[in-house]
């Protein structure tokens, strides 16, 4: 009896309303839409690496002049990451913290590498950086290049991967209680001890996540370096670069190969991403704030 109870009550759930109206026609255009524009071409990325032999594919990733590319790329995004590390968060805290003439107009600048071509930046970069630039010229006579070296990569990269890391930590320190800071206070804690127990612990998945987000951005960044970096091979090249000249040199397989590289890499990066912030919700709602 209750077996037939619970038979003819199954299929009723499966009517029930979704919480979300017309689920199955969104879900559905969601797929679609996904696989059309994202799923889709990277497959055929795949596929057209796949054409090489695994000895031909090993050869085109593992090649001297890929290894110095990856060098170059991962490395100085990787830097690039940890100065955006240190300095956004004061950039953040600042934003946050403190009223002073001018904070709406620092603000809106956080977002001009979004919304300034790539292209446009790395020739200023290199305008300012040059020999004879506005900064280059006095860095000169100290035997300090910027243009054209990798300084000059990773100060491009710096400059892609700064608003990731501002807008990620602002809204994080905007929710640090300040009422356990000055109780804190009144019981005689420093303020590294406060920095170290209270707001650390309550900012650091979002400046994980923070550093995260501009590592990815710079490992893939390509308009705004090839101005600057000089582009010589196994010293400045970095791979977005070689995976054009291999386009330009109709060499599109060994393109598709370098292509996966990358974009294996993005995809951890994506997943370490997801996961620290993950990691932050479960940490929020276990702390309650």
């Amino acid at each position: 009896m209750n077996a037939a109870v619970e038979t003819r009550s199954a299929p009723r759930a499966l009517r029930q309303p979704s919480v979300l109206p017309g689920f199955g026609l969104t879900f559905g255009f969601t797929t679609f839409f996904l696989s059309a524009i994202v799923l889709l071409p990277l497959a055929a990325l795949v596929l057209m690496s796949l054409r090489l032999s695994w000895s031909e594919f090993w050869e085109v990733i593992l090649d001297p002049r890929a290894v110095g590319s990856y060098r170059l790329s991962f490395g100085a995004s990787l830097l690039a990451a940890g100065i955006n590390l240190v300095f956004g968060f004061i950039i953040a805290w600042t934003l946050v913290r403190y009223e002073f003439p001018g904070k709406r107009i620092i603000d809106a600048l956080i977002d001009m590498p979004f919304a300034l071509p790539t292209a446009v930046s790395g020739i200023a970069l290199t305008t300012v950086f040059a020999q004879n630039g506005w900064i280059g010229q006095y860095l000169e006579p100290f035997g300090i290049k910027v243009a054209y070296t990798w300084i000059g990569v990773t100060v491009a990269l710096t400059l892609i991967g700064m608003p990731f890391m501002v807008r990620t930590v602002q809204p994080a320190l905007a929710e640090v209680q300040k009422d356990l800071e000055d109780a804190a206070e009144t019981l005689g804690a420093g303020r590294f001890h406060i920095f170290r127990r209270i707001i650390l612990p309550t900012v650091l998945p979002a400046m994980l996540t923070g550093f995260a987000l501009a590592f990815a951005r710079a490992v893939g960044e390509y308009g705004s370096v090839i101005f600057i970096s000089g582009n010589l091979p196994m010293k400045t090249e970095i791979t977005p670069l070689l995976i054009v000249i291999k386009l330009e040199e109709f060499d599109y397989r060994g393109a598709a190969a370098l292509g996966t590289v990358m974009l294996f890499i993005s995809f951890i990066m994506l997943l370490a991403i997801n996961l620290l912030q993950a990691w932050g919700r479960r940490r929020h709602t276990r702390t309650g704030r």
